[in-house]
């Protein structure tokens, strides 16, 4: 499993101030779904962009990272931002329920145990709570692309990556739907039809 070291040093690879891929397209779609008010889980918050613009919103943000340098960056960029250190290989130190909605931007295909990272998501999401998420899309387009070109297929599925799954719609789906959430949609945007670079996921937490 990766240790908490290796989230560090992959952070203290990444320029700082980078405004996250897709941010505009992902932060209205969060922010369709975010009441004012609401308790939110940033989870995987890395700089801080998302938890900021939920917090404009009116939401009630806590930002949350399994690496300090992430946190770091966030507290200087947002002086006042909730922030927290979250185990990325096991249970985190939240209470259970205590939490609206959870919102996981390009994290997923980061996680090597996505059951025990599902389940800990749906421990601290209430009944009811929603779950929204993006990740890169592995569609057809993509599919085709790495099948036709070595270049493609070598940018895609590079080893030194920190990617470690890959998700179409359909396996997206079946995931969610496994750890007991239900209103499951999941809808690729940005790119051109046929060539969607990114999943949009929202779930909602089924009843106790």
């Amino acid at each position: 499993m990766p240790s908490r070291s290796y989230h560090e040093e992959i952070w203290r690879a990444v320029p700082p101030g980078l405004e996250p891929e897709h941010f505009e397209l992902r932060r209205d779609f969060l922010l369709a779904a975010v009441a004012p008010g609401a308790r939110v889980l940033d989870l995987g918050c890395g700089e801080g962009a998302f938890a900021a613009a939920l917090t404009r919103a009116g939401a009630e943000v806590l930002a949350a990272d399994v690496a300090e340098e992430p946190l770091r960056r966030a507290r200087a960029a947002h002086p006042g931002l909730a922030t927290v250190l979250i185990d990325g290989e096991g249970a985190w130190e939240l209470a259970d329920a205590s939490f609206d909605l959870v919102w996981a931007g390009e994290v997923i295909e980061h996680v090597a145990d996505t059951a025990g990272w599902l389940s800990e998501l749906r421990r601290v999401l209430r009944s009811r709570g929603r779950l929204l998420l993006s990740t890169p899309s592995l569609g057809p387009g993509a599919l085709a692309a790495a099948a036709l070109s070595r270049r493609a297929f070598a940018r895609r599925f590079d080893p030194r990556s920190d990617h470690l799954r890959f998700y179409s719609r359909a396996t997206l789906s079946a995931l969610i739907g496994d750890f007991g959430f239900e209103q499951l949609s999941v809808r690729g945007a940005g790119g051109l039809p046929g060539a969607r670079p990114v999943l949009l996921a929202s779930a909602v937490r089924s009843r106790y």
